[in-house]
């Protein structure tokens, strides 16, 4: 049986990824962020008799001494831990290097010495706005943010070591996954726990024209089994996506009308990037991965779309010690 390691286990995909894979059968190192609190994040949410299979380890992955040796019994890594949050990094680009760049080539560094495969996660941040539509692996890589830059920086080092050293490692880029679970830095999430908090009566925003191709949690998640004795797959780049897209103000308007909610929109600055640093477009051609993967989004239609929605929905109504922080934005 392989043993597998998923770093960024605690954050939103991650803990869904670890319990995917338990509950497949494989033996899961799941690596944590060490804290004083002992905290292993949305890790701690899963039901008791998965957390129980799990080996967690704390630690950073910028610690290059400490990824060898979580590194030295697994046959199997997907790497997710990152910085995502997009405007903090305008104001700390220096902790997104370190983390997003610095990290993965101590995964790639860790990996290669044994021939480890590596799934390496990437964002469809990196593509900028389009210059066509729907997006294709091979379209070109433009940096809008500092958050942006890390990523590709990232992504460029895993391929350099699939040309230089054979490393198999497959970049996998995911489009904008929403779902339980997700921080309410995220759009969706923000909307809901605004929708849903009865001391807030206007939804704050910024950009409302802006489209995006969402993808529900277990699509995503799905996409990442696909990898499994997959070797084609190796120094390749796969999108993740549902190849349709829908603007920010119509996404509010199906959360107001799933929540049976009225309340207006109104616009905020500080929820609203540099001008050049903008994406007013993301779509996704999700081709590659239905050839090499043999993945197809299970929530791509509008009314599919809507589903996945409603799912989120309810967790957060089960979940509402989430909202304590909801009329706060956070970076």
């Amino acid at each position: 049986m392989k043993k597998i390691f998923v770093t960024g286990a605690d954050g939103f995909i991650g803990s869904h990824l670890v319990e995917k894979l338990v509950l497949k059968g494989y033996k899961v190192k799941a690596l944590s962020i060490y804290n004083s609190f002992n905290n292993w994040g949305w890790l701690e949410d899963l039901p008791s008799h998965i957390l129980r299979e799990i080996e967690v380890v704390t630690g950073d992955i910028r610690d290059e001494d400490l990824v060898k040796k979580f590194t030295k019994d697994v046959d199997k890594i997907f790497h997710l831990a990152a910085l995502i949050g997009i405007p903090y990094s305008y104001i700390a680009p220096r902790s997104y290097f370190d983390t997003n760049v610095i990290g993965t080539l101590n995964i790639l560094n860790a990996s290669s010495k044994r021939q480890i495969e590596v799934i390496h996660t990437s964002t469809s941040e990196v593509y900028g706005t389009p210059q066509n539509i729907p997006i294709k692996e091979t379209h070109r890589l433009f940096a809008q943010s500092p958050y942006a830059a890390s990523k590709i920086s990232a992504d460029q080092l895993a391929i350099s070591y699939f040309n230089s050293f054979n490393l198999p490692v497959c970049i996998i880029r995911p489009f904008n996954t929403f779902g339980p679970r997700q921080s309410l830095r995220a759009i969706i999430p923000t909307i809901i726990s605004q929708m849903l908090n009865d001391k807030i009566k206007k939804i704050k925003l910024g950009n409302t024209h802006t489209t995006r191709d969402f993808s529900y949690i277990t699509d995503t998640v799905d996409g990442f089994l696909k990898t499994f004795n997959k070797d084609k797959i190796f120094g390749e780049v796969i999108n993740l996506g549902t190849g349709k897209e829908i603007s920010i103000n119509n996404i509010a308007k199906m959360i107001g009308e799933l929540t049976r909610q009225n309340k207006k929109i109104i616009y905020e600055d500080k929820r609203v990037r540099v001008k050049k640093s903008e994406i007013t477009r993301l779509c996704s051609s999700n081709s590659k991965a239905k050839k090499l993967l043999k993945w197809r989004p299970k929530y791509k239609s509008l009314s599919e779309l809507k589903i996945a929605i409603k799912k989120t929905i309810d967790w957060y109504k089960q979940n509402k010690n989430q909202f304590k922080k909801s009329n706060i934005y956070n970076l």
